[in-house]
């Protein structure tokens, strides 16, 4: 199947569903059995089924395995946001001592969390860009993982998946990457040597604006082994389903970060159309990069325009689309905020993936307990604006930023 007949057939309907067309929404806390050995099997692992909403539920069930099968991995693990999906994996992962990797134009939340690691006793190794030469370089016996943004929110750098995934592989290092904004649409990243893949799936999966959630995917590939990663001793002996027990039965589930049934229905209904949105979105996107890049007092940032440092990579892995994000530089925060408020169309809002157009001053909102230079290392200026461009007619919306370019 290709990818908008993969959306709509992958998960089917069971026998307990009575033919309906959607997985149903299974909006209870506990389940019931016909007997207490019956349910002493599901408790233990010994027999298929539910037990309790936190621990698994039908309908968050079906979208995990939507997503795990979009993105090629072996397993998902759906929490109650995007920042509960990267805690969750990285304290099911690290100890106090450990190290990680990351590039240093995170999302503003993301940076923050990573900070708090510290009282845990984990630090973060900050690099610019993720790249095969700064993780050679940064890497040493404490690194337990590499993290990224595959396309950074919003510093819209792009990482060269295969080059990286490769020196990870020779230091025996898991790749992290965080697609949120690339999608499954753009790009399968476990096809391209990532080892677990991450999205906020509050925003272009779910695509409505309705719903928070995020999602882990393990592609199976990384070997856990004992003696690095004491952590899995226990389930060392599971394979390539190691990183799915570990959550499963430790840190996602006795810190409850699990996803409603309603929102988890949700999403899948926003999963119909992921192919359609990010068409439309991504199709934008350039069309106005293009058209803002002619303005005067204007500095346009995506992926997919010549000027951009990643046109190259993000031509190698997208083809020829940027995805759906861009910033521009409008000189200084006044002129931000002017531009900003004289848009009719675009909604004033933090975030992404929505089917309208949404605009940020990142500086003041997202990244406003950073460091200017964290913030600079982000791509975040004191006159950036980030768009998260919608679905709307795109004559549409280069009107409107052109008559608010016009105010200023």
């Amino acid at each position: 199947m290709k990818f908008n007949t993969s959306l709509l057939h992958t998960v089917k309907p069971t026998k307990e569903d009575h033919g309906a067309t959607q997985p149903p929404i299974y909006q209870v806390s506990a389940f019931a059995y016909d007997s207490a050995e019956h349910l002493e099997k599901v408790f233990n692992n010994k027999a298929a089924g539910f037990s309790y909403s936190r621990v698994g539920n039908p309908t968050v069930d079906a979208f995990e395995k939507q997503i795990a099968s979009l993105e090629g991995g072996i397993g998902a693990v759906a929490c109650s946001s995007g920042m509960s999906a990267i805690t969750a994996l990285f304290l099911s992962i690290l100890q106090s001592g450990d190290e990680i990797i990351a590039g240093a134009g995170l999302f503003g939340g993301t940076l923050d969390l990573l900070y708090d690691l510290n009282a845990f006793g984990i630090t973060v190794c900050f690099v610019d860009t993720v790249t095969a030469e700064s993780v050679r370089e940064k890497a040493s016996t404490r690194t337990k993982a590499v993290f990224t943004e595959l396309i950074g929110n919003p510093k819209l750098n792009v990482v060269d998946l295969e080059r990286v995934s490769e020196v990870c592989r020779q230091l025996h290092i898991p790749l992290i990457a965080d697609s949120t904004t690339a999608t499954p649409y753009l790009i399968q990243p476990l096809k391209h040597g990532a080892d677990v893949v991450i999205h906020s799936s509050s925003k272009y999966i779910n695509g409505g604006g309705n719903s928070i959630s995020g999602v882990i995917v393990d592609g199976g590939s990384f070997n856990w082994d004992r003696e690095k990663y004491p952590v899995f001793r226990e389930y060392s002996n599971f394979g390539k389903f190691a990183l799915l027990l570990r959550l499963r039965n430790d840190v996602w589930r006795n810190t409850g970060g699990c996803l409603s049934p309603f929102n988890a229905y949700m999403n899948l209904i926003g999963l119909n159309t992921l192919g359609l949105r990010m068409e439309r979105s991504c199709e934008n996107a350039l069309k106005l990069a293009q058209f803002l890049d002619t303005l005067s007092g204007i500095e346009v940032n995506f992926p997919a325009l010549p000027s951009s440092p990643y046109f190259s990579v993000a031509q190698k892995y997208f083809g020829g689309k940027g995805g759906a994000i861009l910033t521009v530089r409008a000189g200084s925060k006044e002129r931000a905020f002017k531009l900003i408020n004289a848009l009719k169309y675009a909604l004033i809002a933090t975030n992404i993936g929505d089917v309208k157009t949404l605009v940020i001053h990142p500086a003041s909102t997202i990244y406003t307990h950073c460091t200017q230079q964290q913030r600079a290392s982000a791509g975040v200026y004191d006159d950036t604006i980030r768009i998260s461009v919608g679905i709307e007619d795109i004559d549409d919306l280069t009107e409107d930023f052109r008559q608010a370019a016009e105010s200023l």
